[in-house]
């Protein structure tokens, strides 16, 4: 895999990067992306904010005890999809393959151009013009793989770029503390302080095998990351309009309860599709295909989000107002559609910080034992 060339670009504080464009006004001071309300929680903040402690996910009654000189905005997410769709069609245009991992990060294969020097080249021209175009500020990595990569850019940060060469990935990780590592969070990380890990080079001198033994199939990709090792491939990025999930049942029924379950654990899977994937939808609809494959379906718009607590209850109501409860049913769907990019934080600035933590938990349990691991008790049979 030695000729590899992965460029991980990520851009800086990229909401408030974008409220500033709108207002000048707000250069260079403490900025806090997540509404006023004291039930908010911060979805994102400057780098000015960031030095009293503010951080992501933490709840706004907090950040405004840490940094109550700070500018507190609700945010705008028609102005941040839009600049990231700008963004996109800038790294579309000139470069060969890329993955959009979220709605400010991406990954790009130079495989094939001269090492690193030519990849950073044309790289550091798309970061110019980025700046110059949109006025958005970006950092990027490049080395052998994604890890590698992603840690490069948050080293850079802000405003920054890094390259790490060829058999130097030891070297550039060994200094570095455990929870730089992508997927390192912070009960994985509580767990390796408690073991006595704190730098990755103490990951790097260890029997995989301990790893192994005490956080499972996570110890061995853990130890992996920190001696550089990632084959992770670029997926090929496209635009997804619409996201859908349907059931043809062996016997037409006619039991609610039953359709109900099913729409509602569809529904499910296709919120955390979304999360996974960053992305919104704006459009839900229900399909009911009748034994006599009379097909009826029903669709409205919503606010843009991605939460089950906001799309179960949309996808029941439709289903109530189009089922027809004397006609047998062989078949139910559930659609998400108008998709745009966005993280699930951007809807949720009046909800607890405790409805943030679960979703992040429950998307995390599922990433890791499959996406039936968890699930509400209506969903099951």
């Amino acid at each position: 895999m030695q000729n590899r060339v992965i460029v991980h670009m990520d851009l800086d504080s990229f909401f408030v990067s974008v409220e500033r464009l709108y207002d000048n006004s707000l250069l260079n001071k403490p900025i806090v992306i997540g509404g006023t309300s004291d039930r908010g929680v911060v979805a994102a903040c400057s780098y000015e904010a960031r030095k009293f402690g503010v951080h992501s996910a933490m709840p706004i009654k907090m950040a405004k005890r840490l940094c109550p000189n700070a500018i507190y905005l609700s945010g705008d997410f028609d102005k941040y999809s839009s600049n990231s769709k700008a963004v996109t069609e800038i790294i579309k245009e000139n470069v060969p393959l890329f993955e959009k991992t979220s709605i400010d990060e991406f990954y790009i294969d130079m495989s094939g151009m001269d090492k690193f020097y030519s990849s950073s080249l044309l790289i550091n021209d798309i970061k110019t013009k980025i700046k110059k175009e949109l006025g958005l500020p970006i950092s990027y990595g490049i080395s052998k793989n994604k890890t590698v990569s992603k840690i490069a850019t948050t080293e850079s940060k802000p405003n920054g770029n890094m390259i790490i060469k060829y058999g130097s990935e030891i070297g550039f990780l060994a200094p570095l503390t455990v929870n730089k590592i992508p997927m390192v969070g912070s009960v994985t990380y509580k767990s390796l302080r408690q073991l006595g890990i704190k730098y990755i080079r103490t990951i790097q001198e260890l029997n995989p095998q301990i790893l192994l033994n005490v956080l499972g199939k996570n110890g061995a990709t853990i130890w992996q990351k920190a001696n550089g090792i990632d084959n992770t491939p670029v997926v090929p990025y496209y635009d997804q309009k619409s996201i859908s999930s349907e059931r043809t049942f062996e016997v037409d029924t006619t039991d609610y309860n039953k359709l109900e379950r099913d729409i509602i654990r569809m529904t499910e899977q296709l919120t955390h599709s979304l999360r996974n994937k960053s992305k919104l939808t704006a459009e839900v609809s229900v399909k009911i295909r009748y034994s006599d494959f009379n097909t009826n379906t029903k669709q409205i718009r919503v606010n843009p989000s991605n939460m089950d607590h906001i799309l179960i209850p949309k996808v029941k109501d439709i289903f109530r107002n189009l089922y027809n409860k004397r006609l047998l049913v062989r078949l139910i769907g559930v659609r998400f559609s108008k998709l745009s990019d966005g993280a699930y934080q951007i809807n949720m600035f009046e909800d607890k910080s405790e409805m943030i933590k679960l979703y992040q938990t429950l998307d995390k349990l599922n990433n890791r034992y499959g996406d039936k691991t968890v699930r509400r008790a209506i969903g099951i049979k």
